[in-house]
């Protein structure tokens, strides 16, 4: 395997694991694409040492994925690992020089996010009936924080009571990379909130998530995924209907009601404005659609 000829990767994982603090996600992804190109190395060009690789071999491997029909974003994904793992090499001494800084990433056609109208969202908590139980108490909570916070999927389900400041009505988010940032919930929200963890059926000392399933267990994420998924079909035909267009249904209609950009990317947890100039976009799109309805030269 790669990996034992390269023991840098293992110790490059351990870094990003340990000292960076990167989610599970994010370190399979890291493996897979390092173990991908060294095994690629290994089978081309006899297994060079780290320090002897070149920006061809790196080019060469991305040329057999444009091949293989491996779609832009994937190959964007797996330079970016590269770029990471020769940034710690350099750091630990491994290499002098990076080989990926004349290394180009391939254009992406940029999609808008899609998102559910306020309309519909309105539609949802004010019209559709959700079960009267633990259950159907749980689920309707779920997607109201999901829409009133941003939250990303994996916060939501490991957000603790502890997180939940009724004082200051708002919670503590704890984001990628272990970042942890302050979200506003409106009182009327956190009241319910409060509620939900008084009447919790199972008060298990060793789960302090705030959401719990009728035998008290922490959501699992498919479970989460379906309920959503669910809810949403009643009140949407958009195709993508999970936890994440929630989270761009939140940017969205900040932004449409004319919230700041930086307040936006602090709200969602960006690292970069970048990430969240995506939602001017459908400002944009909406500026567009009332022009064509109000002017009269349109």
């Amino acid at each position: 395997m790669p990996v034992t000829q390269y023991p840098q990767i293992q110790s490059f994982l351990d870094y990003v694991k340990f000292e960076k603090r990167y989610s599970q996600h994010t370190l399979i992804s890291y493996q897979n694409d390092l173990e991908q190109f060294f095994a690629y190395l290994a089978s081309q060009f006899d297994a060079p040492p780290v320090d002897k690789i070149t920006p061809m071999f790196v080019r060469s491997w991305l040329a057999e994925m444009k091949e293989d029909a491996i779609s832009s974003k994937t190959i964007n994904r797996k330079i970016s690992s590269l770029k990471s793992f020769f940034k710690y090499a350099m750091k630990t001494g491994v290499v002098d020089q990076s080989p990926m800084t004349t290394v180009t990433s391939p254009r992406i056609s940029k999609r808008l996010p899609s998102f559910v109208e306020e309309k519909d969202m309105a539609t949802l908590f004010d019209y559709i009936e959700f079960e009267d139980s633990w259950k159907g108490r749980t689920e309707k909570l779920v997607l109201q924080l999901f829409y009133n916070t941003g939250m990303r999927l994996s916060e939501l389900i490991n957000l603790k009571e502890s997180q939940l400041d009724p004082s200051h009505s708002q919670v503590k988010v704890l984001g990628k990379g272990n970042k942890e940032r302050i979200i506003p919930v409106s009182k009327e929200l956190v009241a319910a909130l409060q509620s939900y963890v008084s009447d919790k059926p199972l008060k298990l000392e060793t789960v302090h998530t705030i959401f719990v399933s009728e035998k008290g267990r922490s959501l699992q994420p498919r479970t989460v995924y379906s309920f959503v998924n669910n809810h949403l079909a009643k009140v949407t035909t958009i195709q993508k209907k999970s936890p994440h267009i929630l989270r761009h249904s939140f940017a969205t209609h900040l932004m449409n009601n004319g919230a700041d950009l930086n307040a936006v990317k602090e709200l969602l947890g960006h690292s970069s404005l970048a990430a969240t100039q995506v939602y001017t976009h459908n400002t944009i799109e909406k500026l567009k659609d009332v022009f064509k309805k109000a002017h009269p030269k349109a």
